[in-house]
């Protein structure tokens, strides 16, 4: 299969989407998967560097908080009051908490390191994650890359006007989505105090 990768130069936009994908995610991952509508990058290649980069940065903060966490926690009583629910829900629903990572904006450094806090396996969290990560990158470039701007053309927004729609409107989803979770552990947080 052709990547469309034939010399050293087609290799910079993927490093680049998979730098992006372990600092920050959505945003520079939905720009690739518009570029993907456009015929400029390859859809192999954009999922495996948004897949692994994402993955990179989710582990990073787990594999860095692991051992770590319940000492440091434990010179701040508040903090550790206010943890509680989250380290809660991540002790009963590991492997769901671990799955949900990708999907959580806001809250995806607090799940690594709650996962990292109450001992999750290294092993299942790597894979859960990597699992996770593949089907986030999938979902994201089939709507993004292909469905939007398909959908899309029937109301004159084809090719990159439609895949940039659709992005906006998934990164719109994210942050509401990343607000309604963090509320909930909020409320949570309030109602055991």
């Amino acid at each position: 299969m052709d990547l469309g990768l034939g010399h050293l130069s087609g290799w910079w936009p993927y490093w680049g989407i998979l730098i992006a994908a372990i600092v920050e995610g959505e945003i520079a991952y939905i720009g690739a998967a518009a570029l993907v509508a456009q015929g400029h990058l390859s859809p192999f290649g954009v999922v495996l560097a948004g897949s692994f980069g994402a993955a990179i940065g989710d582990q990073a903060f787990f594999y860095v908080f692991r051992g770590r966490l319940p000492r440091w926690m434990a010179k701040y009583p508040s903090l550790e009051k206010k943890t509680a629910p989250l380290l809660e829900r991540v002790r009963t629903h590991d492997a769901l908490m671990v799955l949900l990572i990708r999907f959580a904006p806001g809250l995806r450094v607090a799940i690594a390191a709650a996962c990292a806090w109450v001992d999750v396996s290294p092993l299942k969290f790597s894979v859960l994650n990597l699992l996770s990560s593949f089907v986030w990158a999938i979902g994201l470039l089939i709507l993004v890359g292909w469905f939007g701007p398909a959908y899309l053309a029937h109301y004159g927004l084809g090719g990159w006007k439609g895949a940039v729609l659709v992005g906006l409107i998934i990164l719109g989803l994210f942050k509401l989505l990343g607000r309604y979770e963090e509320r909930t552990l909020e409320e949570r947080q309030s109602s055991e105090f």
